[in-house]
């Protein structure tokens, strides 16, 4: 970008604006994925809708990739792009809450602990994901997997409406009396779709929460994860497990069941105490906790700077044969810091209609994901060859489906398993509201011919 068009863009935005040579550039840049280190021609620190725009037009006329950055949390590093404009909207924290109608608007910045800090006080809460620093604008665009699914479905199942500026630089609404069809594309269709400045979720009463760990001997993993598909075959829609292989606090690899309960604290622990008596454990840190704390329980154990590639998809079952291969792989990983995770959907997650929204994996199922996480770029090659590795073990036994917001650099046909039968859908929706896939630093959907 050469300096004309540097000061153009100075004149039609409000927000600060960095180059590389500015003071702020590389910490604007940096996302939490270590592994990511691109370089914008021009870091917009966004100031509000108008900004958005103004970058919208802005790189249109001037033929420049735009990256757009929440909460910058996801793996796959598509908030920073090379040479272009990148589009930072950290600053955008604003969070709205109408306890009468149980409505919250959130700008796109806010993480999930920003949304929780400013609902719980309420004792309202909408289900969003299982790390607090996560922004809940990719979470709640690529579907929001979370603590709270089994109960009161995904993120993008409570997205209510969404300010949201298109492709040609306009703002517009999208509800379910306005545009409609784009809110359907962004429960679930990613960024694809334009950039959105306001989320307006549902907000559900807060009940007491029950959870944390329950560690056992790595030793113990096969009988861990037999006695895990047992559990989640009879899982209330209060309570949510997921299984792991991973290193414990003091740095022993074990295998654990995280637990989160959702309801009447009597009928928790009724619903916990086989799961308690199972083992037993080394150690038991399953209690009353408050929501906004059980949902930071992982923040401490990946700070970000570290390096991240993951590898996930889909399961119909839990075969004895999975079971195996992790646990073989596990053993010798080369980082203590990678954990391989089974997530469990079940509930009013996996009740609604594959074609109510643009996520479309509604069944009971897992997820399993080898979280490769290593703190030396020395050690990328290896770390990154065990994750492939243990993936070409795995992936036979796979589904062929996958959650978008677990995808890193993968190609297009991954990104067909993450849209799975809605794919055709959402390219339609694609060129109608993004006919030039200007919108492309993502998992992309090419708009349809």
């Amino acid at each position: 970008m050469n300096q004309a068009a540097m000061e153009e863009l100075k004149k039609q935005v409000r927000g600060e604006i960095l180059q590389p040579s500015n003071a702020g550039y590389n910490e604007a840049r940096s996302i939490y994925n270590a592994m990511i280190d691109r370089r914008p021609a021009a870091i917009v620190l966004c100031s509000g809708t108008a900004d958005a725009a103004a970058c919208v037009r802005f790189a249109r006329e001037h033929d420049l990739p735009l990256s757009i950055r929440g909460g910058g949390h996801n793996v796959a590093g598509n908030a920073v792009c090379d040479g272009g404009v990148m589009l930072h909207m950290g600053k955008l924290k604003g969070v709205r809450v109408d306890v009468k109608n149980r409505t919250a608007a959130a700008q796109p910045g806010v993480t999930l602990g920003d949304y929780d800090q400013a609902t719980t006080p309420h004792d309202l809460v909408t289900p969003t994901g299982v790390v607090s620093r996560t922004g809940i604008a990719g979470l709640t665009l690529g579907g929001g997997l979370g603590w709270l699914m089994g109960k009161h479905g995904l993120a993008c199942d409570n997205l209510m409406g969404a300010e949201v500026v298109t492709a040609e630089g306009k703002t517009v609404q999208a509800s379910e009396t306005e545009n409609a069809d784009l809110l359907w594309g962004l429960r679930g269709g990613g960024g694809n779709f334009g950039i959105v400045t306001e989320f307006r979720y549902r907000l559900h009463p807060l009940e007491p929460t029950i959870g944390g760990l329950l560690i056992y001997p790595l030793e113990k993993s096969k009988e861990v994860l037999r006695f895990y598909r047992e559990i989640t075959h009879q899982c209330p829609d209060e309570l949510a497990v997921a299984a792991a292989l991973l290193n414990s606090p003091d740095g022993i690899p074990v295998s654990a069941f995280v637990v989160c309960y959702n309801g009447d604290p009597k009928q928790g622990e009724k619903m916990l105490a086989p799961i308690r008596a199972f083992g037993p454990p080394v150690a038991d840190a399953v209690g009353p906790v408050p929501f906004i704390q059980h949902q930071s329980m992982f923040d401490a154990s990946y700070p970000p700077g570290q390096l991240h590639y993951w590898k996930a998809g889909f399961m119909n079952s839990l075969p004895e044969e999975v079971m195996d291969v992790a646990i073989e792989h596990f053993a010798h990983r080369p980082s203590p810091l990678t954990t391989l995770f089974f997530e469990h959907m079940h509930g009013a997650a996996s009740r609604v209609p594959a074609d109510a929204t643009a996520f479309a994996h509604r069944f009971d199922h897992y997820n399993l994901s080898a979280f490769g996480v290593w703190e030396d770029a020395k050690d990328n090659a290896v770390n990154r060859k065990w994750v492939q590795d243990f993936w070409q073990a795995v992936r036979t036994y796979l589904s062929g489906r996958a959650y978008v917001n677990y995808l890193g650099q993968e190609g297009a046909d991954r990104v067909r398993e993450a849209y799975g039968p809605n794919y055709e859908r959402l390219a339609a929706l694609k060129k109608k509201y993004d006919p030039t896939n200007f919108f492309r630093l993502n998992q992309n959907i090419p708009p349809a011919n």
